[in-house]
């Protein structure tokens, strides 16, 4: 899973990066442009936690296998498009169906014990950022041939089907995967599966992840399920996680928007530094991945205390960049955010699924998808509100809602800690 995941952000990073110089080739302008890049943010917004959850329904085999090959098509379409209608089309598939990252992280949760599931996620992080560093500096070189953006997308299709090959490949057992999911119940927390047994929304939800037939199911009986299974995760208490997720994104968010203009402004810093600042701040990210075994072995596994503490060191760092006086300062801060963001990021999805249950993992890490993708549709608004004030605007109002953040996790410290115990609101 590591090597597939690997490969996505790789195809997939070879090619966006062009894409905005792409349709300007086309004739689109600016504004064009920017309403189809909106469009395919919103249908990633409301799309993840309907693929995330029909993968509970249908098993992760046949759901990832699906969006692998439905996002191959997509890049496959954007090969071949000669003209800004092509272009928009070949975003839909791709829109809809690119949550492969999520499904595998589904899968995972159900693959390992509670115990090694963050430093299982952060070694899979580590392998798909890796994709992400090289990705852009082979996808530069290609653009520079004769027909180099067409070419570039071809080779992403082809990244995409030789994943789902792999995918295919995998040793598969959908039974094994059950009985560890209700070993782990019975170990543990029973999570999802104890708070099922309170609120029939989720209890039907619940009885729906054995059901391996389901693929089989009329796509009526697939969607009514889809559709009760959001709803028990609406009327959970699981609010309060995702809010942090929200509000830590955003504040992280904001800290990036605008970052290379911000160093220009304030330090006279050129672009070529702030990239390659942040390409250094990416490889730091990729260390931290692979070290969050021995970090949560120093924490024995106390995801939220894991969490608050370095929510607390990535708004102490927002902050150390918003006041900072020297580019040095800013390179500290980059250095040791890497770090904290990194782990934040593994915490919050670790924390989601001890606390809703492996059995829904897949539409507990889509919702958690679709709020991080609200957040990424407000930070653009926040960032360029706060900017007209001042550079440092971005960063400052990341703090604030990063401890907004902090004060949540504090409030609610009893449920995080005996997060076996969470009751689940009844309708």
């Amino acid at each position: 899973l590591f090597l597939p995941s690997f490969q996505d952000l790789f195809g997939v990073s070879i090619v966006v990066p062009l894409m905005n110089l792409h349709i300007k080739s086309l004739g689109a302008s600016h504004t064009v442009a920017g309403i189809i890049g909106s469009l395919y943010g919103i249908m990633q917004l409301f799309s993840s936690t309907f693929v995330g959850c029909w993968s509970d329904i249908v098993g992760r085999r046949y759901s990832l296998l699906a969006c692998i090959l439905l996002s191959a098509l997509g890049y496959f379409l954007l090969g071949t498009s000669t003209s800004v209608f092509l272009f928009a089309i070949s975003r839909v598939p791709v829109g809809i169906f690119k949550h492969t990252l999520s499904i595998s992280k589904a899968l995972l949760s159900d693959l390992v014990s509670e115990r090694d599931r963050p430093l299982v996620m952060g070694r899979f992080n580590a392998a798909s950022s890796v994709g992400f560093i090289l990705g852009p500096v082979v996808g530069g070189y290609l653009t520079e041939l004769e027909d180099g953006f067409y070419q570039t997308s071809f080779i992403c299709a082809s990244i995409f089907l030789l994943n789902a090959g792999l995918v295919w490949l995998l040793p598969w057992s959908e039974e094994h995967t059950g009985n560890k999911e209700h070993q782990q119940g019975n170990k543990g927390m029973d999570g999802f599966s104890a708070k099922a047994s309170c609120d029939p929304h989720l209890k039907s939800a619940a009885n729906g992840a054995v059901a391996r037939d389901s693929l089989f199911q009329s796509p009526w009986i697939q969607a009514a399920t889809v559709l009760k299974r959001i709803k028990g995760i609406a009327c959970s208490d699981l609010w309060d996680v995702f809010l942090v997720r929200l509000l830590m994104s955003v504040a992280i968010l904001l800290y990036y928007n605008n970052f290379s203009l911000a160093l220009e402004e304030r330090f006279g810093v050129k672009p070529l530094f702030a990239g390659y600042l942040m390409s250094y701040s990416s490889a730091l990210g990729v260390l931290a991945g692979c070290l969050l075994g021995p970090i949560t072995r120093l924490y024995q596994h106390n995801t939220y205390r894991l969490l608050l503490h370095s929510s607390t060191l990535t708004c102490t760092l927002i902050f150390l960049y918003a006041s900072a006086l020297s580019i040095w300062m800013v390179i500290l801060s980059s250095t040791f955010l890497a770090f904290s963001t990194t782990i934040g990021r593994t915490c919050i999805i670790d924390l989601e699924l001890t606390i809703g249950g492996n059995e829904a993992s897949g539409t507990l890490l889509g919702v958690g998808q679709s709020v991080t993708s609200v957040g990424r549709i407000l930070a653009p608004l926040l960032s360029g509100l706060a900017q007209e004030f001042s550079p440092c605007g971005p960063p400052s109002l990341g703090v604030g809602l990063a401890l907004v953040a902090i004060l949540i996790m504090n409030v609610n410290k009893q449920k995080y800690c005996n997060h076996g115990n969470v009751k689940l609101k009844k309708q």
